[in-house]
């Protein structure tokens, strides 16, 4: 028998990202930050 897995941490991130709607130039540039810094971070993680 299968055990349901929980959703993906990364797929609600992404799904996140995509719900918030910038309120001006100011804010669409913190939530790219925010998602470069959540890459940069995954990516240092993930080094081998």
């Amino acid at each position: 028998m299968t055990k349901n897995r929980a959703t993906d941490k990364n797929l609600q991130n992404v799904v996140k990202d995509f719900d918030k709607t910038p309120v001006n130039s100011h804010d669409a540039q913190q939530i790219q930050q925010q998602t470069n810094d959540r890459r940069h971070k995954d990516s240092l993680n993930h080094e081998g």
